[in-house]
């Protein structure tokens, strides 16, 4: 994956998040900032991937809910 690969998508899709495209076409994103440990613990990735940038949208809201209903 090559950091010259950053998806211009209408700015922000999701503030905190860098999306980008692996060379192979797939969509990235990993926040830019880690999450409490307690919400890793919890289940939320920092790094998530998608066949399309809905399917991403979708992953990183997913994680964001995570991080939202638990505790720290």
């Amino acid at each position: 994956m090559t950091h010259d690969r950053a998806v211009a998508v209408a700015p922000p899709v999701f503030a905190g998040w860098r999306i980008m495209r692996s060379d192979a076409g797939r969509l990235w994103a990993t926040r830019e900032r880690p999450f409490p440990v307690a919400v890793e613990e919890a289940g939320a990735h920092r790094t998530v991937d998608a066949d399309d940038l809905a399917e991403l949208c979708q992953a990183i809201a997913a994680q964001e809910s995570i991080a939202e209903g638990t505790p720290r």
